[in-house]
């Protein structure tokens, strides 16, 4: 159906291989793999980071809510324009929502003066999520939250490897979340990772993962514990040891898959900087490196969003968009969440483009011209 699809996987013949090898094993629950995939990306990120993988990136910001210990009579400050996992996890903890604006039309990013505006004494932390790859101007954000007292979740689910003043994201905040789903940067199909400096906090999100519990099955089947003991409550957000084989390979292609996608951006850019009432978001960077996880444009104000993703489906091309208003959905309606007029602004008018490293350039051109034609340009 597709000339151009939103997204392609990066896999080839290593992937299989490593799939391969696990099944092989005969040990396919979370294991040695598992820790190997976790020692690496602890690695990749640096700065101390410790990190724990998980089924998913809704996982993740639900270990990180509850070992944070956020909970009923708390509110959590979080971006206005993101998927609907952040407000999801703040709402399932008990929690109050309390959304913070963009920065501009140019930095979808959440405003740290917004953020500023919105503490209340019932705040108990501050969600940032690093939008299409771009980290968010931290600084800011993390003088707030020690101001504030306030703890810091940081969604990195758009951006592994992103950095931030030559920092990587998810090492600043008091946890990071990253997603592995099929269309990330890092794509395993489902899975995640919580990351944070701090060894309690590490130990607690670990004990949340599995049960509450001081040994794991593959202890016990390697004969280094009898039993076990359950010192809190927990669930079950474990990885398999397919999801891990896959993040070692995918992790030692992002770099390179990250040039690539900066390459097709790049020419974006150029073919579509003069296209009248068109906004291109995030151009003017600051001390910042990106891994451009999407492409997102504004489009101009009186355009028919319908009609050019009509247009450009007709043509053989995909596009989404992200995201839609969070206060618009049946679940959070009747809520009575703040208003945000500018995300309001951009999830109306937002479109995303094909982006992903294994992108031709004739693919590229073929997406060019097909969106050029759809806004008439």
């Amino acid at each position: 159906m597709w000339k151009v699809q939103l997204f392609k996987l990066n896999f080839d013949d290593r992937e299989v291989a490593a799939v391969t090898e696990v099944v092989g094993s005969g040990w396919i629950t979370m294991g040695e793999k598992t820790k190997d995939f976790e020692g690496a990306f602890a690695t990749f990120l640096g700065y101390g980071a410790k990190a724990t993988a998980v089924a998913n990136g809704t996982a993740a910001l639900h270990l990180a809510m509850l070992a944070l210990g956020v909970g009923p009579g708390d509110e959590v400050i979080v971006p206005a324009l993101t998927f609907v996992a952040d407000i999801n996890t703040v709402v399932l903890t008990g929690a109050k929502p309390v959304l913070a604006d963009c920065t501009s039309l140019d930095d979808w990013n959440i405003d740290p003066d917004d953020v500023a505006c919105k503490i209340t004494a019932k705040t108990k932390a501050v969600l940032v999520v690093h939008y299409a790859g771009y980290p968010c101007d931290m600084d800011p954000i993390i003088a707030i939250c020690k101001r504030n007292n306030l703890k810091l979740i940081e969604d990195c689910a758009h951006a592994p490897g992103a950095r931030y003043k030559g920092r990587s994201v998810g090492t600043f905040g008091d946890v990071g979340c990253f997603s592995f789903f099929t269309n990330k940067n890092l794509s395993v199909g489902e899975g995640g990772m919580v990351t944070t400096t701090s060894s309690e906090l590490d130990q607690e999100v670990r004990y949340l993962r599995s049960h509450g519990m001081t040994t794991l099955t593959l202890d016990r089947h390697n004969g280094r514990a009898i039993s076990y003991d359950v010192i809190r409550p927990g669930l079950n957000y474990r990885i398999d040891e397919m999801r891990p084989g896959l993040g070692l390979v995918q992790l030692s292609k992002l770099e390179s898959a990250h040039e690539r996608r900066a390459a097709v951006v790049a020419r974006y850019i150029t073919a579509f900087s003069a296209l009248s009432g068109l906004t291109i978001p995030f151009v003017a960077l600051g001390d910042v490196d990106p891994v451009h996880h999407i492409f997102p444009v504004l489009l101009p104000p009186a355009c028919d969003r319908l009609r050019v993703v009509e247009d450009l489906k007709d043509e053989g091309v995909q596009s989404s968009i992200h995201y839609p208003e969070v206060q618009d959905f049946t679940a959070y309606r009747a809520m009575g969440l703040n208003e945000t007029p500018l995300a309001t602004e951009i999830s109306r008018r937002e479109l995303t483009l094909p982006l992903y490293p294994t992108m031709t350039d004739e693919e590229v051109e073929i997406v060019i011209a097909a969106f050029r034609r759809a806004l008439g340009g």
